[in-house]
């Protein structure tokens, strides 16, 4: 159903879930996109790990289904503090979905988990797939 990258992980957790909000794109160039407008955007949360917490739970679905719908549901976008220098675009969108998702996951658990990637669906036929690439350690 996703496009999934390969990896050796145990276990893979996947979240769908969808907020509402608006955005407008702050430049002549994005056209229609310029004005205000809505959409339901449609978000899966792709997580990783080898170990459970003491509940069983790779990642608790209800914590993060919380962290981003209390970010982004209802609300104009361009007044979230993430997109004070850059538009919020479904490309902008998925990558700040993916850095709360990963700064929520190395504080808040203590199982080794990694955030794959984030789908965003912005319309029935419009996605973005946010994988971050490897860094050289």
């Amino acid at each position: 159903m996703y496009p999934i990258p390969v990896h050796d992980y145990e276990y893979e957790l996947n979240k769908d879930l969808n907020f509402s909000a608006a955005h407008f794109i702050p430049d002549k160039r994005a056209g229609k996109c310029e004005r205000v407008h809505g959409h339901t955007y449609h978000v899966n949360i792709t997580i990783v790990g080898d170990t459970l917490d003491e509940l069983g739970f790779l990642v608790n679905f209800s914590a993060l289904k919380n962290l981003i719908m209390e970010a982004f549901d209802h609300r104009l976008l361009n007044e979230h503090e993430a997109f004070s220098e850059i538009p919020p675009t479904s490309e902008t969108l998925a990558k700040v979905i993916y850095e709360m998702v990963d700064k929520y996951i190395k504080e808040e658990q203590e199982n080794e988990l990694q955030c794959l990637q984030i789908i965003l669906r912005e319309t029935p036929t419009s996605y973005v797939v946010y994988r971050p690439k490897e860094k050289d350690e």
